[in-house]
C-alpha cells in the first residue's frame, strides 16, 4: 500500500517556482532560490523522462516551508545525474533533506564526497546513518530510494540493494526546518563564504511516499536508460556571457575554479593544454584536470574533465599540476601530482595513458590512471616536507627525464632529476641546479613548477615559480647549459631573471617547443586577484594569460611575445595611424571605446608618456600605462581603475627595460579584466582591472606637446567563445 506525500518534477513556472503535484495544503510551490547577485537560477535542462532541474554544486538550490508529516513508514526516491562528486569529507552533498542532526530530528537523502548514496534519519534521540559502499558513475542516471520502517532502512540504487540497517522500535520524528534540494541543512563553509557539500548536476523527480512494502523495482528495465549528452549536464560557459569584466579571447574554464594551465603538447593537428580546476565552484580545492584542445594556440574548445580525484586511485585528495610526455610507442602520457593525504609530503607523481589507440579520438578525452604511483620523494635528501610536486618529463636519447618541484628542509628551493627506461622506474640522479639559497631569499622554499627547454642550438632556458616564506610568487628563468649526462644545468648568470615587470598576476608557467614554428610556447596563469566574496559573486576565479613565445634576440637576451595567431583574433580597424603629434592623435582616439582590443604603439624613447586604458569621459576610472624616459622603465598605474572599494586592485607596478633602443614599441592585449602589454619584445607587464563604471571603455596618450606617435593601430578584438 502507498500513499503519495509529495512529488516534484522540476517542470519550470514562469515565476521561478516549482510545483509540488501531490497537495496543496503542504506548500503547493517550493521556490527558486540562488546565492549569486548576478541572477542566476537552478537551470531546467531534459532529464531522463520531462525535464530536470541542474544545480551548479555551489550556489544553486531549492527551499520550500512544505513540512514532512509524522509517518511510521515511508519512502524517498528520485532520479538524479551527478556532475562531480563534491570531494568534500566532512559532510555529504544534499539531493533532499530537511533535518537538524544536532535535534537527531529529520531525514537526509544526499551523496557523500566520494559518490556514495548516503542516506541519513533521526528519532529526536537517535541518528542512523548507512551509505552504499560503492560509487554512483558520473554523468549517468541513477534512480534511488530509502525505505524507513520501524524494523530497518534499506537503500536501493537502480532497483538493486544498496544498504541496510537493521533497527529496533525506530519511530521517525520530523524536523521543523526548511526543506531543501540541493543544499545541506547541515551546512558547511570554505572561507566562510562557499559552502563544499551542495549537490551537483540533475535531479529529475523526487516523491515522498508512505510505503509499508519494500520493492526493488523489478520491472523496470535499467539498462535502457537514455544516455545522458555532455551539453546536459555540462557547466554551460553561457552563464558569464554578460559578465562585463570576465575576459572573452583568452582560455578559461566554462565557470567555476581554475589555476595554472598545464601539460600542453602537440598531437596529430592538436594542441592540447590542461589546467587545475574544481567543478563544484570557484573556490580553490577537490582538484581536477580541465581539459582544452585547439588548432592555432588561441581558438579553445572545451572538452571533457581528463583526470579527478577519486578513492579508487593515488590522486585520493586532488589531481594536481603535471606535464605531459610521449610513450615509446609516440602517444601521449600524462604525468600529474597525486594528492594523497596518507603520505608525507601528501604528494606522489601518478601517470595517466590515453586511450586513443583504442577509440582513435583525437581530442584526447579519456585516459586511463597506472594503478600505483611512479614517483615518490627520495628519502635521502632531506627534501622539503611539503614539497614533491609538478612533474615535468621529457626524453631525450633512449630515455625520458624528470625534473620535480621540491625544496631542501629548511634551507631553499631545489629541483630532484630522475631518469627512466619504461616511465614507470625511475631512478634517482641528484639536483639539476645548485644556487646559494642565502643570497636569494626571494627564490623561497620550494620551486614549483619547473620547465626545461632548449631556447637555441647551444642553450636551455630553466623556468621555476618560488613559493614559501619570503617567496616572490612570480615566474623566474636562467639560460645556460643543460647536461643530459650528467643530468644537470649550469646557469650562464647565478642570479635569475623575471619575465614580466607585474607582481602576482604572471604565474604558474608551463612550457612546449611548438613543432610547428620551433618556438618555446610559455603558459601561464593570469592571477585574478579578487577577493573570495567576489569570486563567490561571479561564479568564477581566474584566467589563462596568452601564449607566449620565448627567443633569444642576437644579443643573447630573452624576447617574449604572443603567438602569432593571436592576430587571427581581430575582428576590425578601429584606428590606424602614423607620424602625428599626440594632440592629433587624441582628437582621433576620442572616438574608439572598447574593452576587447589589442593596441600597438610605437613612441620615441626621448620622452616620457602614458597609455590610457578603460577610462570614463570624466576620468574618474581609468588605467594609466607609463613610460618613464629618464630612467627607462615602464610601469601600470591602477589607483584609479576602479570605485569599487571591495576589488583589491590597486596601486603601480612595474620596472626597468633591459633593451634601449631608439623607440619604445608597446603591444597591449586588452580583454575586460586582462590586460597584458608587451615592452619591446623584453618584458611583459599583465595586470587586472575592474572598473565599476560600464562606461570606463576610453583611450588616451599623455605627454608633452612635442611628443611623435610613429605608429598607433587598434582593433576590436572577437571572443573565442561567443
Amino acid at each position: 500500500m502507498e500513499k503519495m506525500i509529495a512529488r516534484w518534477v522540476f517542470n519550470e513556472k514562469s515565476d521561478g517556482k516549482i510545483e509540488n503535484d501531490v497537495h496543496d495544503e503542504f506548500a503547493p510551490y517550493i521556490l527558486k532560490n540562488q546565492r549569486l547577485t548576478q541572477g542566476f537560477l537552478p537551470e531546467i535542462r531534459t532529464g531522463i523522462s520531462s525535464s530536470a532541474v541542474w544545480l551548479d554544486g555551489y550556489s544553486d538550490y531549492i527551499e520550500s516551508a512544505f513540512k514532512m508529516p509524522s509517518v511510521q513508514n515511508f519512502s524517498i526516491s528520485a532520479w538524479i545525474a551527478l556532475r562531480t562528486y563534491t570531494g568534500y569529507k566532512k559532510a555529504s552533498a544534499a539531493i533532499i533533506n530537511q533535518c537538524d542532526m544536532n535535534k537527531q530530528e529529520g531525514f537526509f537523502l544526499g551523496i557523500t564526497g566520494d559518490g556514495c548514496l548516503d542516506f541519513q534519519v533521526g528519532t529526536g534521540n537517535k541518528w542512523v546513518s548507512l551509505a552504499s559502499d560503492f560509487m554512483l558513475n558520473k554523468s549517468e542516471w541513477h534512480h534511488i530510494q530509502a525505505f524507513v520502517s520501524n524494523k530497518e532502512i534499506n537503500l536501493y540504487v537502480n532497483g538493486k540493494p544498496a544498504a541496510k540497517a537493521e533497527l529496533q522500535g525506530f519511530t521517525f520524528k520530523p524536523a521543523y526546518v526548511p526543506l531543501l534540494i540541493g543544499k545541506n541543512n547541515c551546512e558547511e563553509r570554505i572561507a566562510n563564504v562557499f559552502i563544499p557539500n551542495m549537490f551537483s548536476g540533475l535531479i529529475n523527480e523526487i516523491t515522498l511516499s508512505e510505503t509499508m512494502n519494500l520493492s526493488e523495482d523489478e520491472f523496470f528495465n535499467y539498462d535502457l536508460l537514455p544516455k545522458i549528452s555532455e551539453e546536459q549536464i555540462s557547466l554551460n560557459r553561457d552563464r558569464w556571457k554578460d559578465d562585463h569584466h570576465r575576459p572573452q579571447f583568452h582560455a578559461s574554464p566554462p565557470g567555476h575554479w581554475m589555476n595554472e594551465p598545464h601539460a600542453p603538447f602537440y598531437y596529430k593537428g592538436k594542441y592540447h593544454l590542461f589546467y587545475q580546476h574544481n567543478p563544484q565552484g570557484p573556490y580553490w580545492g577537490n582538484i581536477h584536470w580541465g581539459h582544452w584542445v585547439s588548432e592555432d594556440l588561441v581558438n579553445w574548445k572545451d572538452t571533457l574533465i581528463a583526470l579527478a580525484p577519486s578513492n579508487n586511485d593515488i590522486d585520493t585528495v586532488g589531481t594536481w599540476s603535471g606535464n605531459a610526455s610521449f610513450d615509446e610507442n609516440g602517444d601521449p602520457v600524462l604525468f600529474f601530482t597525486a594528492g594523497n593525504d596518507a603520505f608525507t609530503p601528501n604528494q606522489m607523481i601518478g601517470l595517466a595513458k590515453s586511450t586513443v589507440k583504442e577509440d582513435q579520438d583525437l581530442d584526447l578525452k579519456n585516459w586511463i590512471k597506472h594503478p600505483e604511483s611512479v614517483l615518490q620523494q627520495p628519502r635521502c635528501m632531506d627534501l622539503h616536507h611539503d614539497g614533491f610536486r609538478d612533474p615535468f618529463v621529457w626524453k631525450e636519447g633512449d630515455q625520458w627525464y624528470q625534473l620535480v618541484g621540491s625544496g631542501f628542509e629548511n634551507k631553499g628551493g631545489t629541483i630532484p632529476v630522475f631518469t627512466s627506461k619504461d616511465l614507470i622506474h625511475w631512478e634517482f640522479r641528484g639536483s639539476l641546479i645548485d644556487i646559494p639559497h642565502e643570497k636569494y631569499p626571494y627564490l623561497g622554499e620550494i620551486w614549483e613548477l619547473p620547465v626545461l627547454l632548449p631556447i637555441s642550438n647551444d642553450k636551455h632556458i630553466l623556468i621555476i615559480s618560488p613559493i614559501g616564506k619570503n617567496a616572490e610568487v612570480e615566474i623566474f628563468y636562467w639560460l645556460g647549459k643543460w647536461s643530459p649526462e650528467y643530468a644537470t644545468f649550469s646557469p650562464d648568470s647565478e642570479q635569475p631573471k623575471k619575465i614580466d615587470l607585474s607582481t602576482f598576476h604572471f604565474t604558474g608557467p608551463s612550457g612546449m617547443v611548438d613543432p610547428k614554428s620551433g618556438k618555446i610556447v610559455l603558459f601561464s596563469i593570469a592571477q585574478g586577484e579578487r577577493s573570495v566574496e567576489k569570486e563567490f559573486e561571479s561564479g568564477w576565479a581566474h584566467t589563462a594569460g596568452m601564449p607566449v613565445m620565448l627567443s633569444l634576440a642576437n644579443d643573447g637576451e630573452l624576447t617574449i611575445e604572443p603567438v602569432e595567431s593571436v592576430a587571427s583574433l581581430r575582428k576590425k580597424s578601429l584606428l590606424s595611424i602614423n607620424d602625428e603629434p599626440v594632440k592629433s592623435a587624441n582628437f582621433l582616439l576620442q572616438k574608439v571605446k572598447g574593452d576587447m582590443l589589442e593596441i600597438m604603439l610605437e613612441v620615441e624613447t626621448e620622452k616620457s608618456f602614458d597609455l590610457i586604458v578603460r577610462k570614463t569621459p570624466d576620468g574618474e576610472e581609468q588605467t594609466v600605462f607609463s613610460y618613464n624616459a629618464d630612467v627607462h622603465s615602464f610601469s601600470v598605474n591602477r589607483t584609479k581603475t576602479t570605485l569599487d572599494a571591495s576589488e583589491r586592485t590597486g596601486g603601480i607596478q612595474g620596472g626597468t627595460l633591459s633593451r634601449r633602443l631608439s623607440t619604445i614599441s608597446i603591444r597591449l592585449l586588452l580583454d575586460k579584466s586582462l590586460l597584458e602589454a608587451y615592452i619591446n619584445k623584453s618584458h611583459s607587464l599583465t595586470t587586472r582591472v575592474y572598473p565599476s563604471r560600464s562606461d570606463a571603455l576610453g583611450i588616451g596618450i599623455s605627454g608633452p606637446d612635442d611628443l611623435k606617435i610613429h605608429s598607433l593601430k587598434i582593433w576590436e578584438m572577437k571572443s573565442i567563445y561567443y
